[in-house]
């Protein structure tokens, strides 16, 4: 069974839209069409209901998917395992955007210095996703916030970061919490801290950029949790009321136990 033909199923599965599994995958919507009725002919079973407000799978589709699922996993495993079974080839990354702020570019420039043979590709996720795609053998190694302790997944090393509860310097903040997103974990526990600390009412407001999130405090438009390393980045480390706070954010750089780099030892010793 067609491999590349599961994988356009289960992605029409997910976003239950053809159109919507055509730009993820990077296709043209025809080309998924076609790959859904290929895939339909070849097992003489209809596997979607199309509606007016997308599709949905049919009972048949419901049986293929978790088999399509396992298939599509250990054909994507099996094919890094090659890959890379010399040398590390490819190495997929994954890391949360404040991993990406503050150490991404500097990794991937020692990493293309070190292995200048070695392809990299990385995306930007927040933790919780990145666990999933690391369980699921989507990427090899992810820069998280925290320890996922998590029986499957080693961790490789570890980054110490300070984290600030940040205020405006010189006058009263409105009661906004400013985040990156509000599923992100900073995000979470400036929640619990400003529960735990103010009888305040917030509200939580995501604005996806750091640089804007720091501007906004400093002009006391609201209050915000950063690592310090975020903070001076910016140049905002003498503009703002900064409070030190006890985390758990170290940022964890981890894989799976049983799906380790070919260059672990490097990973734990040289960054």
């Amino acid at each position: 069974m067609d491999s590349n033909l599961l994988k356009a199923f289960i992605t029409v599965k997910n976003e239950k839209s053809i159109s919507s599994a055509a730009k993820k995958l990077g296709y043209t919507q025809s080309n998924i069409t076609s790959r859904i009725k290929q895939l339909e002919k070849n097992l003489s079973y209809s596997l979607f209901h199309r509606t007016n407000r997308g599709v949905v799978l049919t009972n048949e589709g419901e049986k293929l998917y978790p088999f399509a699922v396992d298939i599509v996993k250990k054909v994507e495993e099996a094919t890094s395992q090659m890959r890379n079974i010399n040398h590390q080839e490819v190495l997929k990354m994954g890391t949360t955007q404040s991993n990406a702020t503050i150490r991404l570019i500097p990794i991937i420039e020692q990493l293309n210095k070190d292995f200048q043979d070695m392809k990299i590709e990385f995306n930007i996720d927040s933790s919780l996703n990145l666990v999933e795609q690391l369980l699921d053998y989507q990427i090899d190694i992810a820069f998280i916030n925290g320890n996922p302790n998590h029986k499957d997944l080693e961790v490789l090393n570890i980054f110490k970061d300070e984290i600030y509860f940040v205020e405006p310097k010189d006058k009263e903040a409105k009661n906004n919490l400013l985040v990156y997103r509000d599923t992100c974990a900073y995000c979470l526990h400036l929640q619990d801290y400003a529960k735990q600390n103010s009888d305040l009412e917030y509200k939580t407001l995501a604005l996806q950029n750091y640089e804007l999130m720091l501007g906004l405090t400093k002009a006391g438009y609201g209050v915000t949790l950063l690592s310090k390393s975020i903070i001076d980045k910016f140049g905002y480390t003498d503009k703002l009321k900064l409070t030190r706070i006890q985390s758990d954010f170290d940022a964890h750089l981890v894989c799976r136990k049983d799906y380790r780099p070919m260059i672990e030892n490097y990973l734990r010793t040289k960054l």
